[in-house]
């Protein structure tokens, strides 16, 4: 296992996964959960990077195609549509385990932890369906809630079969921005803070021991959930990391961000953070924050929203 700030990693080489291919539905059938995002000049980055060795900056512009990207991240009930019609079987279930955040972990559950990072824990039988691995008992997870224990190879399964694809970081990005440009947050510039302005579901409190609750949530927050930003996408920061289409790649010179970058390879990019975020520890609740892990890493705060492409 890799130490990882708010994503661990599964294992230090990849493991390569051979995921079924279900036949696809059409994409229209997913169209009233979807909104149209404009195409034209995409902002990608910041000038003012501000979690060092991530990639963040420069600002660049690239042109983009109009495209249609999930209202919300696919959901537990979506995804239940998917296994039912597919029988498709998840990495966590094939692995046997997930990591799940401590606080989430039930009392009687004994559980490994990564040195460092002893907030993650590894929860043999956590899954999608039983998100803190509770087996004997059972929660299902809430049916409006984004499906999280996800790898990226699960989400590429779903997305193939309702007829989409997962987003590149430049249709990412242009999304989360709602129409108003440079901004860091998909409401403008205002800093969420831990006492009157809760814009999105990330941490109150001390990370990692308390959590105030004070936007509402102190896990995850229904897919469906705080203002929309301008294009009507909801919590695409914060609540629950979203894999993207593309390598975690950054262009850096520095021997930090190499040796950072050879112990990574194969990995994918996410986006957006999650409900774990705080200002003081990951601050990667902004839009052009961003992180990468392995393909087939599974947490309790990493899910996906679909793209589909407009002829």
């Amino acid at each position: 296992m890799i130490k990882g700030c708010c994503t661990p990693s599964r294992s230090e080489t990849v493991k390569q996964t051979i995921a079924p291919k279900p036949a696809p539905r059409s994409a229209s059938d997913f169209l009233h959960e979807s909104v149209e995002i404009t195409g034209g000049t995409a902002l990608v980055g910041t000038n003012n990077p501000l979690v060092a060795d991530d990639g963040e900056g420069p600002l660049r512009k690239t042109q983009i195609k109009p495209f249609r990207l999930g209202r919300t991240c696919v959901t537990n009930r979506s995804f239940a549509d998917f296994v039912q019609a597919t029988s498709y079987v998840t990495e966590a279930e094939r692995f046997g385990w997930s990591f799940v955040f401590w606080s989430q972990v039930p009392a009687h559950i004994q559980t490994d932890g990564i040195p460092g990072l002893e907030w993650w824990r590894k929860v043999e039988g956590a899954y999608w369906r039983d998100p803190d691995g509770s087996t004997t008992d059972i929660i299902e997870a809430a049916p409006e809630d984004p499906v999280v224990h996800v790898s990226w190879n699960d989400a590429v399964a779903y997305a193939a079969w309702a007829g989409g694809r997962l987003p590149t970081e430049a249709e990412w990005e242009h999304a989360a921005r709602g129409g108003l440009g440079d901004v860091p947050f998909p409401w403008g510039a205002r800093e969420p803070d831990d006492s009157g302005h809760f814009p999105c579901n990330i941490w109150q409190g001390v990370f990692p021991k308390s959590n105030t609750g004070g936007d509402g949530y102190v896990g995850l927050a229904p897919a469906k959930s705080f203002q929309p930003n301008g294009f009507g996408l909801y919590n695409i920061v914060g609540n629950n990391w979203e894999w993207t289409a593309e390598p975690f790649k950054i262009k850096s010179l520095k021997k930090s961000v190499k040796t950072k970058l050879s112990q990574m390879q194969g990995f994918k990019l996410l986006k957006g953070g999650s409900a774990l975020c705080h200002k003081s520890y990951c601050y990667r609740y902004r839009i052009a924050a961003r992180t990468g892990n392995s393909p087939d890493s599974t947490t309790s705060y990493q899910g996906f929203r679909v793209v589909w492409d407009i002829a």
